[in-house]
């Protein structure tokens, strides 16, 4: 029984350590990437030109934004430009998101082509036909009536070209993150012409805060034909994606933050993930729109640049009948526990008004839904708490007959209807519980920088403090490694109490790796979210106070 414990234990304590350790595989430089001949509609949509990529490093982002005439936009939510050269929107703010709890500066997202972060959506139309000029990064646009967008003005551009046909966008935006485009191109010829439709995302360079975990995917994010695609920066550094679906949508996700195209509705349309000097998301429609002489076509594209909302991006998922796109919050393999558990959590912070509080709430359920089985589990330790000596004695009395003593116990395990693996399953049940809470903390962004009570100022953060200059008593600085703080301090003891209660390992190695082992899951816990550790902590307190009134409860009669 012992030694089962002891694996489990190590199991947990190496689950834990992997998880929290593995970083993602170092970025590696790109390969070249020839195109085939097929692919020669894709170079239309590429960009910048050899000039623009110079100045990436040159520029400011205010000197770029000077650079060009632009159309502001702003809502509730958002606040930014449209560059009117390319038509692109290059230019994007959070209103309500704090870069972080010392500053007054807002989340800045996307940024002109031409600057070192240049990160920007564009879309438009192409064709085949090389002798006609269609607009590409270098065109500027004239801009039709209106010259600020808002949730309630939407905005119209057009440009015509040397054969007169006339290119359109008219582009709306409703009170959050969705800009909705429709563009239109207008034959003033006599002559017809094919065209596809595209849409795609740029981004210069890998974010610089990007979290390198695997618990968290960031980078390039699709639905394609029901089908969840994810795909790490640096595999597209290697080798490009590309698929043809039917229906989808596609984008660039950041931690808290995601870029995403919509395509238009019933057309097919190929999707790639490709690296040239940059990284771009694109789509482009597989079947040619004719247009007619004297006529024109249209299609509506929707692009959704947001904050990872659960309830935007589920709204935005049921209202556009977008299939998977709830999935850009990357809930994980544990989906079923772990967006439950977040609705549960954001269900009592509406209540309580504090996440904090909100976690221990839903400890507390958690704990009332399992008390069967932690009641079954307590029983079991309780007696085989009470059997410790009895247990004593036999191995005494047979320790030259490892057979007879073996027997011994399996006797007394059945006669007192004992369950020596009973100790494991606190530890089973836990597990899946602590990391769906770990991911809820860690991929959400409700969760972060929402403030606890003391010194807790972001419950998705590390506690701050250290035990090592007495949790700030002292007045000096420690060392990253050495910030251990007041919740994981708290939580070991729990932990250390707890073990108090639980069967002591007959053998002496077993019991030092027991003792040790609160010690070492508080150095290990010590750098996760504060507020898991708050979980684990009121867990513990819980768990104790219930396995103290089961053992005065339980008795059991070994005595020969």
């Amino acid at each position: 029984m012992d030694t089962k414990n002891v694996i489990a234990a190590i199991t947990l304590s190496s689950a834990i350590i992997i998880l929290w350790s593995l970083f993602m595989i170092p970025e590696q430089p790109p390969k070249n990437q020839n195109l085939d001949e097929k692919n020669k509609i894709e170079q239309n949509t590429d960009t910048p030109s050899l000039e623009q990529k110079e100045t990436l490093v040159t520029l400011s982002r205010d000197e770029a934004l000077n650079q060009n005439k632009r159309i502001k936009f702003e809502n509730d939510n958002i606040i930014g430009s449209i560059s009117l050269k390319g038509a692109s929107i290059d230019d994007l703010t959070f209103k309500n998101y704090k870069v972080d709890l010392n500053s007054e500066k807002k989340v800045t997202l996307l940024g002109p082509r031409n600057i070192d972060k240049g990160y920007l959506v564009e879309s438009g139309f192409v064709t085949t036909d090389k002798n006609i000029d269609i607009p590409n990064s270098d065109t500027v646009w004239s801009i039709v009536g209106n010259d600020e967008l808002t949730d309630e003005s939407p905005i119209k551009l057009s440009w015509t070209n040397d054969q007169g046909i006339t290119y359109e966008k008219e582009i709306s935006l409703d009170d959050k993150y969705l800009f909705s485009i429709n563009q239109k191109v207008i034959n003033g010829t006599n002559k017809k012409y094919d065209f596809y439709s595209y849409g795609q995302i740029i981004r210069n360079k890998i974010p610089e805060d990007m979290t390198d975990f695997y618990i968290n995917h960031e980078g390039f994010v699709s639905s394609l034909d029901e089908e969840l695609i994810e795909e790490d920066y640096d595999n597209i550094q290697e080798k490009k994606f590309t698929k043809i679906a039917q229906k989808g949508w596609l984008g660039i996700g950041d931690k808290y933050w995601i870029t995403s195209l919509i395509p238009p509705k019933n057309k097919e349309f190929k999707t790639t993930f490709d690296y040239k000097n940059k990284f771009r998301a694109n789509f482009i429609t597989t079947n040619p729109i004719t247009l007619n002489e004297n006529d024109s076509i249209e299609e509506e594209l929707q692009i959704i640049v947001a904050a990872k909302r659960v309830d935007v991006i589920d709204g935005y998922a049921k209202k556009l009948n977008i299939d998977k796109f709830d999935l850009v919050i990357d809930w994980g393999f544990l989906y079923f526990i772990t967006k439950p558990l977040f609705f549960g959590i954001d269900y009592f912070f509406k209540l309580l008004g504090n996440y904090g509080l909100a976690i221990i709430a839903i400890t507390i359920c958690i704990r009332l839904a399992f008390f069967p089985l932690a009641n079954f589990s307590f029983r079991s330790m309780a007696k085989m708490k009470a059997l410790q000596p009895e247990m004593v004695r036999l191995k005494e009395l047979h320790k030259d007959d490892k057979m007879k003593l073996q027997q011994e116990m399996m006797a007394l395990y059945k006669k007192e209807k004992v369950n020596p693996m009973s100790g494991c399953l606190p530890i089973l049940v836990q597990i899946p519980v602590f990391f769906a809470l770990y991911k809820v903390l860690f991929v959400t962004i409700e969760m972060r920088q929402m403030p606890f009570y003391g010194w807790i100022h972001d419950l998705s953060e590390r506690d701050p403090t250290s035990l090592f200059n007495l949790f700030g008593l002292l007045p000096y600085d420690v060392p990253s490694f050495l910030i251990i703080g007041a919740w994981p301090v708290a939580m070991g003891v729990s932990m250390w109490i707890q073990q108090k209660l639980n069967p002591a390992p007959t053998d002496a190695m077993q019991a030092k790796i027991f003792a040790f082992f609160p010690l070492f899951l508080t150095v290990i816990l010590a750098p996760f979210p504060s507020g898991l550790v708050i979980y684990w902590t009121v867990n513990n307190v819980l768990t104790m106070a219930q396995q103290v009134f089961i053992m005065k409860r339980t008795t059991v009669k070994t005595a020969t």
